[in-house]
Order: structure tokens, then C-alpha cells, then sequence
């Protein structure tokens, strides 16, 4: 795991001595083991590695290729390593000697521009071919690490994080009013529709499954690979698609358990993070490891106000995965006196951006600070398996069945989800109506007449065209996708969303040094659960099936099988906000009154917000979207304090 930057003069002069020490400054204040440099005509690459695996320890990063006249440097770790030693004919008894960015610039070598193709894993790298004049780089197919650029005159600059990248000479932090634009108007947590643009105009970010070269001064971006699938898989019974899901996604998981430190996961009381714990805790115990898990929970004084079948305490449910899994050493983190609020300092600095995640950044931070004190080198997550292993929303797929008019398989599934879930069909029928044939209810009607709350001050609207931009996506403003599969496509196909998920895991490992991974999400998972037939996942009335049916004796059943209850992590942060109201209060007044937020804000919307909230402050104000608002007005506020106010 790396921060990597260089330097390329497209007129092939030195790197100057200033810029290539500036930059070799900026990247030495990240976590690392050891920091490198190398430098040839017009070109200067830099890294300031931390060791996650065994091989990276005290070999070069950059790394040059004398006979092939090339140079890489690389924030990588790549999960099929057997498979690229086969196919590049590697000799069993070099291989375990060779690290990541050797093994990316002996691909490279052999298939040039079409490397990335080829590669599995979280990695960022760009090489230098002297022969060719040429320097290409990549990013992989969901973005887990971040490479941002500038083109600047007669230069093109890269790097890891963003503010290495003003060290350079001439470079000043011009706002991007397209992206704030996006920040302020986009209801859901999403930053920017366009993948490309970051909060200052003049610093760019490689989307998702892109590549680049630049060649005779000129930059070219390549989109590389997709997810979609090439079929349907059709396999003869459920057992058959359940020993496929362990097989693709058991592999998905060992190979994200590499690494010389200790490994640790997130555990919820819920099946993505333990389908994560369940498959590695067995596969360390082999290695003769144990696997440390973290799980938040709210404070003491916290007083539970959500619905019964919403949980914000899971510990009976993590208790119960922890027992029957084994080989588990459990911690349990309240993060007492930590709120979003009392974190968004550090935040800001560490994603060098407003981030909108404000409901869960105390503990997510809180996890982070406490895997770099067991000194972890792996943090496993299952948090991106909504849309992949636990897929399949019973709600929604019925809705579909409605739409299409599929009545008896409809029959079939409302009987036995009413007897699981304690509903009676008649009081679901007009639930499902209503989603699946909005046009003709009127209550659905008004609510789709009542404007959401907006953020953004109607006259900045206007002047960046904003809503007009926004509506091709599928990002809350005219609505969202019309049917179950519509929106998991959608959700695929944004490569922002990917982006904004891969900033924040490569932003936290950077600073923590430690590196966040995520089986759910591997592209072979990914694959292989948009290959599935629909009635994998929703049948005979249980959601998420096929990750309850393949994890059978690998969760206990108070788990596999829950359906009734669901963990709500982070209905506790207005609570914990509470010591620090007077001086919120007192922010977000400051706030409303500057003349320059008001030309970002909708201030009269804020204002009103502020006038219900100030003097009443409750816990159940967490889910207020109102609130929500406010914070994140105050997240950019705060940021435009720091660079430009």
C-alpha cells in the first residue's frame, strides 16, 4: 500500500529540483515504512510505501525494469497473483519473492496498454517507458485507490492524494462550482455525478476501470473493462448455485487475507459482515491466525427510540456469530463522546473534500484509530453487499411481479412471506399497489408534488445548470429507477458512487496505514451474482436468499435466518451531539449569516430548519433529513473556512 505521485514534463525538460522536493516532501508525511524516488529525463516518480504484505518489505517502490526501459510506481495489492504467474510463465521458485508492482510491470511488459484486463485487485499505478516516451497508468475496476492529476502548462502531475499536488509550482485552489454544485443538490450521499471532477477545477481524478496515457503532450482516458456479465448462469438446482456462491465467494474473501500484520473485520449482527467473518475466521484459524472484530455500539445513556424491528444495539446478534464461527477475538466500541460533529475537523482533513457520511463517521474513524493500535494490516468490511451477496429486497421483487402481472408466482410468494413475517396479505396488497402503480394513488401523488428538501440556493442552481445535469442519473431528484433491476443497474453503472466509496477507504488507509477490503464487492462476486436468475435471490417469501441458503452451518440461524430484525447503526449521533448543541447552534447561525455562504445555501430552508431544531434537540432528530441538510451545510462551510473565506 502506497502514496505514489510523479511528475512528467511533456516538453522533456528536467523536473525541476523545487518541484521534485516538494512533492518528495508532501508524500513523506503519510504513514509510511519507507520512501523512494526515482528520476530520469523529464520524469520524477515518488512512493511512500507501507508494508502490508511479506514480499514489499525492503524492495523498491519505484521499480525499474532495465532491459524492458521501464519504470513503475504503484499503490497495489492484486488478489490473482497464481493466475498472472501462470500466464506470464513465471518459475515457481521466484514467486513468492516477487512483489505487486513487479508482478504489474511484468504484465505490462507483455500486454502493453491491455494490462489492466488482467489484474484482480485494489490498485493505482502508473508506468514510465523510456523507449516509448510514453507513461500510462490505471486505476482499478472499482476505484478502491484513488489517483488524482493536473495538466498544468507544459506539465502533467500525479499523486495518491490530493495535496501533494499543490506543492507543485503555479498550482492555486480554484473552487469547482460544478462539483460543489452537484455536493449542495444531490439528496442522496453522493458527492458529484461525474467521476472526473473533484472540488478544485484544476485537479482531476481517474474514474473507476479507466486508464490513461500521455504521449506527445497529449492525455488520453480509456474506459477498460465493465461488470456486466456475458450471460444468465443456468445451473441445474439451488444446492448447484449454492456451492457456486461458497466457491467464488470463499476465494474472494482468502484472497484479501494477505498480509504480514494481523487481520480484522467490522462485524454488524447482520450477514454481509458475517458472511465476511464466516468465511475468514476458519481460513486464518488454518494459517494459524485469529480474526479480530470491531462492532459499534452506542453509549450507555443512549436510549433506544426506533421501531422495535430496527435495532441500534446488534450485540445479541454479534454475540451469536462470534459463538458459533470461533477462532474470534470480539471488541465492542462505544466511541463515548465522539459525534459527527466533534469529528468533522479531522474528517475534512483527512478526505481533503466535504464528505456527506456524517451519520456514521464517528465510529467508521473510531474503527480505523483502533485497528492501526492492534497494528492490523487488513480491515475487512462487508459493507457494498446490499447490491451484490445480500441482494434481493422481498418489497421490491414483489412489486415487480405486480407490474408484470405475474399473479400466481405473486400467489405463491405473498403466502409465504405473510406466514414468516407475521403480515397478512391484505394489508401488503395495497403497499405493493402503491409502489408498483404510483400514477393512480393519490397520497403517492402529493407526496411526489412535495419537493424535497434542497440545499443548494436556487440562483447557484441556476447559474451551474445543476438540475438539468442531474436528471440523466438516477440520484433522487426526479425520483429513482422503476424497478428492482433497473436500480441495481443503475448502481453499477455509476462509476461515481465507486469513486466516492474508494476515495474514503484509500483516504482512511493512508492516514491509518492500513488497508480496507471489501469481498463483497471483488469483481468476481460482482459478476457472479448479476449473472443469477432473479428467484435466487427473493423465493418461497425469504429475502436474501441465497446468501441465508449458502451460509447454512457457516451463520448461526438466529442470523442466516432473521428477517424480522434489522440493525440501525447510527441512530444515536443527534444524541451524542447533545454536549456540543449551544455551540452547534451557534456555528450554524455564523454560517447562515455570511455573505458568501449565502451565494452556495439555501438560506430561508436552513433558517426554518434551524428555528424547529434549536431549542428542541431529540435523538430521533437522526433520521430528520432536514437535520441531515444542516450538517452537511455545515461540513462545507467549514471547509470553505479553511480555503477560501
Amino acid at each position: 500500500m502506497s502514496v505514489i505521485a510523479g511528475i512528467l514534463n511533456m516538453n522533456h525538460d528536467p523536473v525541476s529540483f523545487e518541484n521534485s522536493l516538494s512533492m518528495h516532501r508532501a508524500i513523506y508525511k503519510y504513514t509510511a515504512d519507507r520512501q523512494l524516488a526515482w528520476q530520469g529525463y523529464g520524469v520524477w516518480l515518488g512512493c511512500a510505501e507501507r508494508y502490508i504484505t511479506e514480499e514489499e518489505v525492503n524492495r523498491p517502490n519505484p521499480l525499474e525494469h532495465q532491459q524492458q526501459n521501464l519504470v513503475i510506481t504503484a499503490d497495489a495489492i492484486l488478489d490473482n497473483r497464481e493466475e498472472l504467474f501462470a500466464k506470464l510463465d513465471v518459475p515457481r521458485a521466484e514467486r513468492q519473492a516477487i512483489t505487486d508492482c513487479e508482478l504489474i510491470l511484468l504484465a505490462y511488459a507483455k500486454w502493453r496498454s491491455d494490462v489492466p484486463q488482467y489484474l484482480l485487485g485494489d490498485y493505482a499505478f502508473v508506468i514510465w517507458d523510456r523507449e516509448e516516451r510514453t507513461l500510462f497508468g490505471a486505476r482499478d475496476l472499482f476505484g478502491n485507490r484513488t489517483l488524482y492529476y493536473v495538466q498544468h502548462e507544459q506539465q502533467f502531475a500525479f499523486s495518491t492524494m490530493i495535496e501533494p499536488l499543490f506543492a507543485l509550482n503555479g498550482m492555486t485552489r480554484r473552487p469547482n462550482d460544478s462539483w460543489i454544485s452537484d455536493f449542495l443538490a444531490i439528496p442522496i450521499v453522493l458527492d458529484s455525478v461525474d467521476p472526473h471532477q473533484t472540488i478544485y477545477q484544476d485537479v482531476r481524478q481517474l474514474p473507476p476501470a479507466h486508464s490513461f496515457i500521455v504521449r506527445d503532450g497529449q492525455l488520453r482516458l480509456q474506459r477498460y473493462a465493465t461488470v456486466e456479465p456475458e450471460e444468465t448462469l443456468r445451473l441445474k438446482s439451488n444446492e448447484d448455485y449454492e456451492a457456486a456462491f461458497r466457491e467464488v465467494f470463499g476465494q474472494a474473501v482468502t484472497s484479501r487475507l494477505r498480509t504480514n500484520r494481523a487481520v480484522a473485520s467490522n462485524l454488524s449482527g447482520g450477514l454481509d459482515s458475517g458472511s465476511v467473518v464466516g468465511f475468514a475466521a476458519p481460513t486464518l484459524h488454518a494459517q494459524h491466525k485469529s480474526l479480530l472484530t470491531y462492532s459499534y455500539i452506542p453509549p450507555q445513556d443512549f436510549v433506544a427510540w426506533t421501531p422495535r424491528n430496527r435495532v441500534p444495539d446488534e450485540r445479541p446478534f454479534i454475540h451469536e456469530t462470534v459463538k458459533h464461527v470461533g477462532n474470534i477475538q470480539d471488541h465492542y466500541l462505544d466511541f463515548d463522546g465522539r459525534s459527527p460533529y466533534s469529528e468533522m475537523d479531522d474528517w475534512l482533513a483527512l478526505m481533503e473534500m466535504p464528505y456527506k457520511f456524517l451519520e456514521n463517521s464517528f465510529w467508521i474513524k473510531g474503527i480505523f484509530e483502533q485497528a492501526a493500535s492492534q497494528n492490523i494490516g487488513v480491515l475487512l468490511t462487508g459493507s457494498r453487499g446490499n447490491h451484490t451477496i445480500s441482494w434481493g429486497s422481498a418489497i421490491d421483487y414483489y412489486v415487480y411481479l405486480l407490474k408484470r402481472f405475474q399473479w400466481l408466482k405473486l400467489h405463491h410468494e405473498l403466502k409465504r412471506y405473510s406466514r414468516r413475517m407475521g403480515v397478512g396479505r391484505k394489508r401488503l396488497l395495497p403497499v405493493l399497489g402503491r409502489y408498483a402503480f404510483p400514477q393512480f394513488d393519490r397520497a403517492a401523488k402529493r407526496e411526489a408534488a412535495t419537493e424535497s428538501p434542497s440545499l443548494i440556493d436556487s440562483g447557484f442552481a441556476r447559474k451551474t445548470d445543476v438540475y438539468e445535469r442531474l436528471r440523466q442519473y438516477n440520484v433522487g431528484i426526479d425520483g429513482f429507477a422503476s424497478s428492482i433491476l433497473e436500480e441495481r443497474r443503475s448502481h453499477f453503472n455509476n462509476q461515481a458512487i465507486f469513486s466516492m466509496q474508494g476515495t474514503n477507504s484509500t483516504k482512511l488507509s493512508v492516514h491509518y496505514g492500513l488497508l480496507e477490503r471489501d469481498p463483497t464487492c471483488d469483481p468476481r462476486v460482482v459478476r457472479f451474482c448479476l449473472s443469477l436468475p432473479l428467484e435466487q435471490f427473493i423465493q418461497d417469501g425469504i429475502d436474501r436468499s441465497l446468501v441465508r441458503r449458502a451460509t447454512k452451518q457457516i451463520l448461526p440461524d438466529t442470523v442466516r435466518l432473521n428477517q424480522r430484525y434489522r440493525g440501525v447503526q447510527g441512530s444515536d449521533w443527534v444524541h451524542r451531539m447533545l454536549p456540543d448543541w449551544p455551540k452547534f447552534v451557534q456555528e450554524v447561525r455564523e454560517m447562515l449569516y455570511h455573505s458568501e455562504m449565502r451565494e452556495y445555501l439555501n438560506v430561508p430552508y436552513l433558517e426554518g430548519t434551524l428555528a424547529r431544531i434549536e431549542h428542541q434537540p431529540r435523538a430521533d432528530l437522526a433520521f430528520d433529513m432536514d437535520m441531515r441538510m444542516l450538517m452537511r451545510g455545515l461540513v462545507l462551510y467549514r471547509f470553505f473556512k479553511k480555503h477560501w473565506l
